[in-house]
């Protein structure tokens, strides 16, 4: 089993929401993407007084991809025009599917908005290739309850597996592809090893604390670039840390992307643009 080799390590981007404190980790000036991997905004962390606005992601279009939110502290009251709606408390995660196109709202709940409270949460976007970019919207929202946590290093790193496989487990959502997430949650001095296959791509973002990863070091709201020459990821926490850890074959497909819409063309962008307008997403 051979190591993979870490290329670059860059940081995320401040980019405030309104008052949402924001920092973009793909795409920067660094790094377009980590194909299928497109897009990782990291709200927070920050503390909410009472009486917020809450998130201030209101009805909004999407086509062509799909959105994986990890809320760490906080909620989200999700609604869209297939008729999903849902409240996901801290340690949920909602995985949708946008499809040939939906629209949606991602705001706090009206408890949040009225009590206020920690808000952390980490949103990702992640391509689908040609032959499923037009196929129907669906979306499935896990409360904290519904994820399984698996220890490992006597205790000292848990696992939070949404997809996908670790060891011989299997997260509760199973994705159109082969897309492996999770979420680790590190004490000072944990060590963890994981395998992967080499035509996976790798997606790996420090949340909170300091890691090494394959002997170099990576500091909090920063992404890591691996080589595809080997296998084997080995992870050790200098300090309490929470890693967010992805894996996918990539699709070497074209992208075009304009805002809430991802497709393969230029007309295929038009062609979003022109349905939205004649309301069809609905």
């Amino acid at each position: 089993m051979s190591t993979r080799t870490v290329l670059n390590v860059f940081p995320a981007v401040r980019d405030d929401i309104a008052d949402l404190h924001t920092y973009r980790a793909l795409p920067t000036q660094h790094v377009d993407r980590i194909d299928p991997f497109l897009f990782l905004n990291h709200h927070g962390w920050q503390s909410y007084p009472r009486n917020n606005q809450g998130l201030p992601f209101g009805p909004h279009p999407h086509r062509g991809f799909e959105t994986v939110t990890f809320i760490l502290e906080g909620d989200i009251a999700h609604r869209d025009s297939s008729g999903h709606e849902s409240v996901i408390g801290a340690g949920g995660v909602q995985w949708m599917t946008t499809g040939r196109g939906l629209i949606h709202s991602e705001t706090s709940s009206e408890q949040f908005k009225q009590q206020g409270g920690p808000l952390e949460i980490l949103q990702l976007w992640v391509n689908l290739p040609a032959r499923l970019k037009m196929t129907e919207p669906k979306y499935i929202g896990l409360q904290v309850t519904q994820i399984p946590v698996f220890d490992a290093d006597d205790g000292r790193a848990r696992v939070h597996l949404v997809s996908g496989a670790w060891q011989a487990q299997r997260g509760p959502i199973t994705p159109l592809l082969d897309i492996t997430t999770m979420w680790l949650d590190l004490q000072a001095g944990a060590h963890l090893t994981f395998n992967i296959a080499r035509n996976h791509n790798v997606f790996f973002y420090v949340v909170r604390g300091t890691v090494h990863v394959n002997q170099r070091q990576v500091e909090q709201r920063h992404l890591v670039e691996f080589d595809n020459d080997g296998e084997e990821l080995g992870i050790a926490a200098e300090e309490g840390a929470i890693v967010l850890l992805c894996h996918a074959q990539p699709f070497g497909e074209p992208v075009v992307s304009h805002g809430p819409f991802v497709m393969n063309t230029q007309e295929e962008i038009q062609q979003a643009i022109t349905d939205y307008q004649a309301g069809k997403f609905n």
